[in-house]
């Protein structure tokens, strides 16, 4: 009988005014996942610098199609940030509906990206940039594929009502790992897409 009256009680609030372990852990990968980053946009600015070839090789890289990516994934960010302003100010409908659009838009990247990566006339055996190019960009489409798992999650979450005014920290942590891939595409598109006009 008094383990069906502690069923009955709601979860508890956690540590308030504290980071959670999960907000350490995340902030912990984020580190960690921006150092690899670091590491593959070094590489990149270093083997230009080194190649005697014209870079790229096959001529500078249209912006359009990635200029309209960031833009995509940018907006889905705010979208994520809303939805936790939402919650905790209790308006759990417009939450759902902010987290929804995220994960649209976030969808909407990998479609387009897949989409630039299959017109590009070289792959990642062509030579230095192709190689450069595609592992950097999979490697941030890995990143992406995860955070739209989390966002599914959360948004899963939140419809079932898991999220109220006090209990959300399951959307910030979620949130940060899907700030930190976005403004990664940020270095990524800098690097890749805008730095070739500089050479």
């Amino acid at each position: 009988m008094a383990e069906a009256i502690q069923l009955d009680k709601p979860l508890p609030v956690g540590s308030e005014g504290k980071r959670s372990g999960g907000w350490w852990g995340v902030l912990a990968l984020i580190v960690t996942e921006g150092s690899l980053f670091g590491y593959l946009l070094f590489t990149y600015f270093y083997l230009a610098s080194q190649t005697e070839q014209h870079w790229p090789p096959e001529g500078l890289p249209s912006l359009v199609m990635p200029g309209v990516n960031t833009l995509i994934l940018l907006t889905s960010s705010v979208f994520v940030w809303a939805s936790e302003r939402c919650i905790r100010r209790r308006q759990l409908h417009w939450s759902l509906a902010s987290m929804a659009l995220a994960f649209i838009l976030g969808v909407c990247f990998v479609v387009i990206q897949l989409h630039e990566w299959s017109i590009k006339t070289y792959d990642m055996t062509s030579n230095l940039y192709g190689s450069l190019y595609f592992t950097i960009t999979g490697f941030h489409m890995l990143h992406v594929l995860v955070g739209l798992i989390v966002l599914l999650i959360l948004l899963l979450w939140t419809a079932l009502g898991y999220f109220d005014d006090r209990r959300y920290a399951a959307v910030i942590i979620g949130g940060l790992y899907w700030h930190f891939v976005d403004v990664v595409w940020l270095f990524v598109f800098a690097t890749l897409y805008l730095s070739p006009y500089l050479y």
